[in-house]
């Protein structure tokens, strides 16, 4: 029997849903509330065309690992941070889904390659303008620096999703809680003309929105 090995650093385990999630310094601490995104992402998947799930900006894994659960989709997550690649690594192969998870060490331009689809993807992108990110000492900057409107990376994401996205999927995108899904909205139609905001489910330290790709649009 093998014994997994916790990332090196100072480390800490908890709850997440039905997980237990490892994560290091220097990687975002999970958010209780996040797990409604992972929630309504599961449901999605429910009625989803088949297909992989993409997570972008995938931290320790959480959030794209909850979404997969149970489902026996392959999932895909994606970072830049190459400890939080470690991190999500060895959360999923704790939650034993390794044989339907990878994990890519790389900025968003390079997230996927040309042709590759995906039926969801789930997107936790650092979304504190670059002016209040010191209200939040406890958290890595790298991971919750979003520009000047905080709006930068989540911009990048949209840009993997016009990409990505196959026909009759879906995208979740974390947000902040004050006029960030509007501004995306208005933006929607610059990155792709069947994409569609079709939903946004609210909390006190953050937004979710949902984008549909529109099957009968695209060619």
């Amino acid at each position: 029997m093998t014994t997994l090995r916790a990332p090196m650093g100072a480390t800490e385990t908890i709850a997440f849903g039905p997980l237990d999630i490892t994560f290091s310094e220097g990687v975002i601490r999970p958010r209780p509330w996040t797990t409604a995104q992972s929630e309504w992402a599961a449901e999605i998947l429910l009625d989803a065309p088949a297909g992989r799930v993409l997570e972008l900006c995938s931290g320790a894994g959480h959030i794209g690992l909850l979404s997969v659960l149970g489902s026996g989709r392959d999932l895909v997550c994606v970072d830049r941070s190459e400890i939080a690649c470690v991190n999500a690594r060895f959360n999923t192969e704790c939650a034993g889904l390794a044989s339907q998870v990878e994990i890519r060490n790389r900025p968003l331009e390079e997230a996927v390659a040309d042709g590759e689809e995906f039926a969801l993807v789930v997107a936790d992108p650092p979304w504190v303008r670059h002016a209040e990110i010191g209200r939040f000492p406890e958290d890595p900057v790298t991971a919750i620096d979003g520009g000047d409107d905080g709006l930068v990376i989540a911009r990048l994401c949209l840009q993997v999703i016009a990409k990505a996205l196959m026909p009759g999927g879906s995208a979740i995108l974390q947000l902040g809680p004050e006029g960030q899904v509007e501004t995306l909205a208005d933006e929607l139609a610059a990155y792709a003309e069947d994409l569609v905001h079709t939903d946004t489910r609210r909390f006190p330290r953050g937004a979710l929105m949902r984008v549909d790709r529109v099957p009968s649009c695209r060619s």
